[in-house]
This record gives structure tokens, C-alpha cells and sequence, in this order.
């Protein structure tokens, strides 16, 4: 049995969180709710309490109650899972720019790493689609948040649109796959790698590339959402949301690989490693001339090539190929040449996803032969699909060791 906590803000899908309380309570799971002031404005706490035979909590002062209970951090160390739903502009605004004015906001920011936040938007389609709130969903998604997009349909403004809040039983269905999935990856050890190397000309001057980091940090989110360990090495520049071990050029990438690939079972090679490096490096800051500059390249050492020979037979390794011409010829080529078990390319070329985006669109290629292409979908769930192959592999070598 697993404890659900529920934070219900002030929108008409208010209506269908009694429902989702009940099917959550059905399938064993203990359910405490937090509503906002606005929330029981649509339905009284009354309802809650007579279903999960549990007080609402509403403010963190209640007359009477024991002063050392502080329900924002109590709440948050009970629970297994924390759901927000619906979840209007207003609150995801809040959580976003961590406001803590309320009893829920409050109890965000309390929330410790290890307990899931799953997010789901409910409003008019206008408010969901304004750039404003397209903006502050962004902020939740990298704050490792999940985020449940609403569907298509008749909205209480009698408009016809996205906003609608999924129903109770599909809710309930992901709320219970996530507890359950929290054991899933125990005892699998991750590497991780993420951003794009800089490749120095001079102290302020460096080549590199237009990798955010975000595809990396995905999978760290998914790998703990699991119950699963990893470490993450990346440039100091990603806006890591975990501990890291910094390493900014290819070979300061190709050195931790090396001091950290013995401990993994699993390899995700995300990391957009710069091909070439200036052949020279200036240790004064290059003046500005007349004439023209021309920087010598050499090539930089390929970090899988590299560390292909020191393969165990059971480990998994997992590499990238961003393309913009003959995507799977080079993919292709690239899982053979270093003896990859998968590798995941995307078209570079489109502008809608890739590259500082919070979607992409991939192509899995595998060393049996199979094919496998992941429509256009958000980061966190690619990076969900690519773990479940890699795993998967790393289950069978396993068995037939």
C-alpha cells in the first residue's frame, strides 16, 4: 500500500477528484487531501473527508491542533506520490516561481527529491495555450516535474478545445504505474552523460554546440523516478538539477567516462561531444586585428570508440547520432563501428524539436537489426521509451550470462 497525496486547486474539474480518490483507494493506495481556499469554493472538504476517512488540509494553522504539527513538511515526508489536480494557471504560476503563499505551494517546495510531482493542467484552452502558461509548464517540466497534458473537449465555457481534465480511472491508472515503477530500476547502476563540450581557444574564447543538456537530464529524472542509480557528467554550463561531476571539454568527458564506466551496467552517451578542438590554444585573450583569423582544428578523441575495448559482456551502451543528411546510414554506421547495443538519431534539421526544444522525434536502431521510431513526443517520455529498451537488453544479457 502506498500513500497519495492530492492537492486540489479551484477549477471545475474539482468534480472529479472525489472519483479519482475512490479508484485510488480501491486499488489499496491511502489518499490525504490539500485543497486550496478557491477549491472549496466547487466542492466541500466534507467530501473528501467522508471518502478517505481522512481530515483536509487546508491551511497550515488550525486552532486547537498540536503546534509542532507542521503539515506542509508532514504531508510531503508521508507521501509516496504527490498529484496536483486540476491544476489551474494560477497554482502552476505559483509553483513555477516558487511561490509558497498557501498550504499546497508550501508543500512543494517541501516536497523532498524522492517523491514524485504529477501535475495536471485543467482550464480554458485560451489560458492553457497562452505563452504565459506554455512558459511556467516549462519551468515544472525542468524542475523534473511530471506534467499530464489535458485532452480535447467541452469545456465548462461551453468553448470546444484542449484543457479538459483526463478522467478519474486514467489518472488513477498512471498515479498507480508510477508507484509501481518505483522499484523498477533497483540495482541498476546508470551513467549518464549530458550537454555539449567546449572546446577552448583562449580564456573566453571556445567552439561548441547548441546542446542544452535537456535529453540527459530527462533520463537522470527517469532513472530516480524508478529507483534506479545513476551518475551525471556534464559541462559546468547545464543547469543540472543534481549533483554532477563537471567535466567541460571532450577530453575532461573522455577522463571521467573512464575514471566511472567499471561501476555502470547501463551507458546513455547523451552528451553532444565537439568533434574537434583547436589545434593550439592561447593562454592570453587573442586582440581583436584587422586582418583576417584562422583557427587550426584537429579531431578530438570519440569517447565510445574510445572505451569500446573495456566493455563488460553484461553492460548496455547507449549512443547518439544527431543528423541532418542520410540519418540512418550514419547511425548506422556509427552503432556498428562502436559496438553499440543501441542508438538513438534524431533530424537535426527540423526546428520543432531537438536542440533547446522540450520535444524530439526519434529513430532507435538496435545491433539485432531491429527498428524502432519514437513519434514526436516530450523529452521525459523518449527518454522513458530508450530506457526501456536499454533496460531490457541489460535484463536479457543477465539471463544468459
Amino acid at each position: 500500500m502506498s500513500n497519495v497525496l492530492i492537492g486540489v486547486t479551484g477549477g471545475i474539474a474539482c468534480y472529479k477528484i472525489p472519483s479519482l480518490c475512490r479508484r485510488l483507494l480501491d486499488k489499496g493506495h491511502s489518499v490525504r487531501v490539500i485543497m486550496t481556499e478557491a477549491a472549496t469554493k466547487f466542492i466541500t472538504p466534507l467530501t473528501f473527508e467522508s471518502l478517505t476517512h481522512e481530515r483536509v488540509y487546508i491551511d497550515d494553522f488550525r486552532e486547537g491542533e498540536e503546534p509542532d504539527n507542521i503539515y506542509h513538511i508532514d504531508l510531503v515526508k508521508w507521501a509516496d506520490v504527490f498529484v496536483i489536480a486540476p491544476a489551474t494557471a494560477n497554482t502552476i504560476a505559483k509553483i513555477s516561481y516558487g511561490i509558497a503563499d498557501n498550504l499546497l505551494t508550501s508543500s512543494v517546495l517541501a516536497k523532498p527529491d524522492d517523491v514524485p510531482l504529477i501535475v495536471v493542467p485543467s482550464m480554458n484552452t485560451v489560458m492553457y495555450e497562452s505563452r504565459q502558461n506554455q512558459n511556467n509548464l516549462a519551468g515544472l517540466y525542468e524542475l523534473g516535474y511530471e506534467i499530464v497534458d489535458p485532452v480535447i473537449g467541452n469545456l465548462a465555457c461551453k468553448d470546444v478545445g484542449i484543457g479538459k481534465m483526463p478522467e478519474p480511472e486514467d489518472l488513477a491508472d498512471l498515479v498507480d504505474s508510477r508507484l509501481k515503477s518505483r522499484e523498477e530500476y533497483k540495482n541498476i547502476n546508470f551513467l549518464i552523460t549530458a550537454g555539449g563540450t567546449k572546446e577552448y581557444i583562449d580564456p573566453v574564447r571556445f567552439i561548441s554546440n547548441k546542446s542544452s543538456g535537456k535529453m540527459g537530464l530527462a533520463f537522470c529524472d527517469s532513472v530516480k523516478k524508478r529507483g534506479g542509480s545513476f551518475r551525471l557528467i556534464c559541462p559546468s554550463s547545464v543547469e543540472a538539477h543534481y549533483p554532477a561531476v563537471f567535466a567541460d571539454t571532450a577530453g575532461d568527458m573522455l577522463a571521467r567516462v573512464n575514471d566511472f564506466i567499471s561501476e555502470c551496467d547501463i551507458l546513455i552517451m547523451a552528451a553532444a561531444v565537439a568533434d574537434y578542438k583547436p589545434k593550439k590554444y592561447f593562454s592570453s585573450k587573442i586582440k581583436k586585428n584587422n586582418g583576417h583569423m584562422c583557427v587550426d582544428l584537429e579531431k578530438n578523441p570519440d569517447i565510445l570508440q574510445e572505451i569500446s575495448g573495456y566493455k563488460r559482456k553484461n553492460q548496455v551502451f547507449v549512443g547518439f547520432a544527431a543528423e541532418s543528411d542520410n540519418l540512418q546510414e550514419n547511425a548506422l554506421k556509427k552503432l556498428k563501428d562502436k559496438k553499440l547495443d543501441m542508438i538513438v538519431a534524431n533530424d537535426i534539421s527540423r526546428k520543432d524539436i531537438g536542440f533547446d526544444s522540450l520535444y524530439n522525434e526519434v529513430t532507435v536502431f538496435f545491433a539485432d537489426g531491429k527498428v524502432e521510431h519514437i513519434g514526436k513526443k516530450r523529452k521525459s517520455e523518449i527518454a522513458e521509451d530508450i530506457l526501456n529498451f536499454a533496460v531490457n537488453i541489460f535484463k536479457n544479457k543477465k539471463g544468459f550470462k
